[in-house]
């Protein structure tokens, strides 16, 4: 019985799976400015927590707040625009588009330990802050101890 032994190359497989991960990514990224302009897209959200409220910020570059619709309903935070791609230069002239532009919509729960109806918007260099009031009873109370005085406290340990 004769055995055959096969020489291991711990390395073999890796150059096709760079060149599957390569592909793919030139696939994802690399489009045209016409299908870019036509793929959904969503704004990048950072949502953390204060004492005293909640705050969304959303990443807007090139959307005038005004075209922006921002509403509160049962619950649900949603932000809705459009990015427009531009026509001051000629499609042509582009060389690489990787923004993408149309409409978006993002959604978002709220608990109910927030008070939408002060909710406060503000847009600075592109970026859209929402700042959502927490309700009075969700806030954090510190309760003061009250200590008594050392002459009842001798008393009452007789």
């Amino acid at each position: 019985m004769r055995a055959t032994l096969t020489q291991f190359h711990p390395f073999r497989g890796v150059s096709t799976l760079q060149d599957q991960i390569n592909r793919l990514f030139n696939e994802t990224f690399d489009r045209s400015s016409e299908e870019a302009s036509l793929t959904p897209w969503a704004p990048a959200v950072d949502i953390y927590e204060t004492e005293q409220s909640l705050v969304v910020k959303a990443d807007l570059p090139d959307i005038k707040p005004e075209e922006l619709d921002i509403r509160v309903e049962n619950n649900i935070l949603t932000i809705r625009g459009e990015r427009q791609f531009e026509k001051k230069v000629n499609e042509s002239n582009y060389l690489r588009v990787e923004r993408a532009y149309g409409s978006f919509s993002r959604s978002f729960s709220l608990a109910n330990t927030v008070n939408s109806e002060a909710i406060q918007a503000e847009y600075k260099n592109g970026v859209l802050t929402l700042t959502i009031p927490k309700r009075e009873e969700a806030k954090p109370k510190q309760i003061k101890v009250r200590v008594e005085g050392t002459a009842a406290a001798a008393a009452a340990a007789k």
